[in-house]
């Protein structure tokens, strides 16, 4: 009986990816609703570890790990100045969610990244909409920027009503979980247009294959409750 039928995807996800000729399961974990009360080390030791076998690597959500970074914020502890009003109604909606989209999610990227840079990057996302280029604004923004989560239909409660930034120092979190759960650890931003690595605990195998792996998100944060997932060669 082939492995992968001893696993399940989630509802809508496929189990298996083929990235350049060779299958990968792509297996989500089931967590508890993850708080900044949790700590990530203990979270990876109670859940994966004993359905990990070598060769396998861990990938995690990011907005599960910024939350035990205490990085969500409730909506109402939020107060946008008229600059993130005015930004947030020229942010283009996209499947992947509601992104810079809203004053509260502007005003945190404008926290995050500084005023300055957030105006140069809507500066050239005009340009760029000039010359019939999308993405321009997030390329300039960066990683903080794009990985700003706004509150979601789908999300799980009470996340619906919060704003979580991208994890401080990701690269640092993903060595740290490595060291205590043994295999390799990737800390990754995934939505409908794709994936993103934040951190990586290893120099191999590349980002590029990761995201290739993954950029389908077979994870799930509402009542799948699995922001973790395990790939694996199939």
């Amino acid at each position: 009986m082939p492995e992968h039928d001893n696993y399940s995807a989630n509802p809508g996800k496929n189990l298996v990816r083929t990235v350049d000729g060779v299958d990968y399961l792509r297996i989500p974990v089931k967590t508890h609703l993850i708080t900044k009360d949790d700590n990530m080390v203990d979270v990876v030791n109670k859940y994966p570890k004993d359905q990990m076998q070598p060769g396998d690597i861990l990938f995690i959500s990011e907005k599960a790990v910024a939350c035990t970074q205490s990085r969500a914020i409730p909506m109402e502890d939020i107060r946008p100045r008229k600059l993130a009003v005015t930004l947030s109604r020229y942010v283009t909606k996209t499947p992947a969610g509601i992104g810079l989209g809203i004053p509260e999610t502007m005003e945190m990227a404008l926290q995050e990244c500084g005023t300055l840079r957030i105006l140069f990057a809507a500066f050239c996302s005009v340009i760029g909409k000039i010359l019939h280029q999308k993405g321009w604004f997030y390329i300039v923004a960066g990683p903080k920027a794009r990985g700003i989560d706004g509150p979601t239909e789908g999300t799980i409660p009470p996340y619906d009503h919060y704003v979580v930034l991208t994890p401080a120092a990701p690269l640092g979190p993903s060595q740290k979980l490595a060291q205590a759960l043994g295999p390799p650890v990737a800390i990754v931003d995934i939505n409908a247009l794709g994936a993103n690595i934040l951190g990586f605990s290893e120099k191999t195998p590349s980002m590029d294959f990761l995201a290739k792996a993954l950029g389908d998100n077979p994870l799930g944060q509402g009542e799948e409750c699995t922001p973790m997932g395990i790939l694996r060669k199939a």
